[in-house]
């Protein structure tokens, strides 16, 4: 009996190579981190900074102004509501709704930023 030799298969990947989309400029920037895609990530860095700091600017002026409130007017701190004072039900019940609101808020801002920022890499150069 003669034994046969295997057939040798040819695997050519040039053709798959040729087959790709031809990649976004932006998305190229990005990976190689020139100095366009560096300016895209700190024009994106610095807007999400900017958010974070005015909201912070809201919690701060909302929360620091009720101690405020009731140094300058103090018959306002002797008001009873459900038999507790006014500054314990609104800093110590009304403020973890106040936070909540604003970290809500903040998470849907910054996913509209980070979308943005997408919409703005995905823009076919014109």
């Amino acid at each position: 009996m003669e034994e046969q030799s295997p057939r040798r298969t040819r695997v050519v990947l040039g053709e798959i190579a040729a087959q790709r989309r031809p990649t976004d400029r932006s998305h190229a920037d990005l990976a190689e981190q020139t100095p366009v895609g560096e300016a895209l990530v700190k024009g994106l860095v610095r807007a999400q900074l900017a958010l974070a700091l005015r909201l912070a600017l809201v919690v701060v002026t909302g929360l620091g102004a009720l101690p405020l409130l009731f140094v300058g007017a103090p018959a306002v701190g002797t008001v009873k509501l459900l038999g507790v004072n006014l500054p314990w039900l609104l800093l110590g019940v009304a403020a973890f709704p106040f936070l909540v609101g604003v970290g809500w808020a903040y998470v849907r801002w910054a996913e509209r930023n980070e979308q943005d920022f997408i919409a703005l890499i995905r823009k076919p150069e014109q």
